[in-house]
């Protein structure tokens, strides 16, 4: 997986730059959401990975599905895509081009996964937290695990911070074994 956010990531950066360059970093993320759901499909995939089919055929396939939804900056992007074989990093690449807007509007997604669901105030007191730590508008999504036992395990961005009963039992176990 790490290997494709290393080769998606130059791409997402150049339609990031393209994007904000023409103050259309909304209209590009749902470009980018769209041919990367159009990329994900198996049979699109499948003929993206064959050798037999051109990238302008592939770049076509992607325009053509996109139903007039792509600007011609959009297409000429997929060009580039399409040239250097790269058109099935679209998925990783939406992705990417998402953490940039997020972090260029100063907001943050942040997944929660905790043992039982979180009332109003603690999530309210959860958000105010990590905003002040991320220094950023923080948007929750709060996911109940039961095997987490208690506490949460919180995913922002590249961290992990792991406050589960599980994790915690983890890390005594590791130092008991030592």
């Amino acid at each position: 997986m790490s290997s494709l956010t290393t080769l998606a990531r130059p791409y997402a950066k150049a339609a990031f730059g393209l994007a904000r360059d023409a103050g259309a970093l909304a209209q590009w993320q749902s470009m980018l959401v769209l041919a990367s759901q159009i990329a994900a499909n198996e049979k699109v995939a499948e003929v993206l990975d064959s050798p037999l089919v051109s990238a302008a055929q592939a770049v076509d396939l992607i325009s053509s599905a996109g139903g007039g939804q792509f600007s011609d900056s959009f297409k000429a992007y997929l060009g580039v895509l399409g040239a250097n074989r790269r058109l099935a990093l679209l998925p990783e690449i939406a992705s990417l081009f998402v953490r940039l807007k997020q972090q260029a509007e100063k907001q943050l997604q942040v997944r929660v996964v905790s043992a039982t669901p979180l009332d109003d105030d603690q999530a309210k007191r959860m958000q105010a937290a990590l905003a002040k730590r991320f220094d950023c508008a923080i948007e929750l999504d709060v996911e109940v695990d039961p095997s987490v036992l208690s506490g949460a395990v919180i995913y922002a961005a590249d961290q992990v911070i792991d406050g589960s009963l599980r994790g915690r039992l983890s890390k005594l176990t590791d130092a008991l074994a030592r």
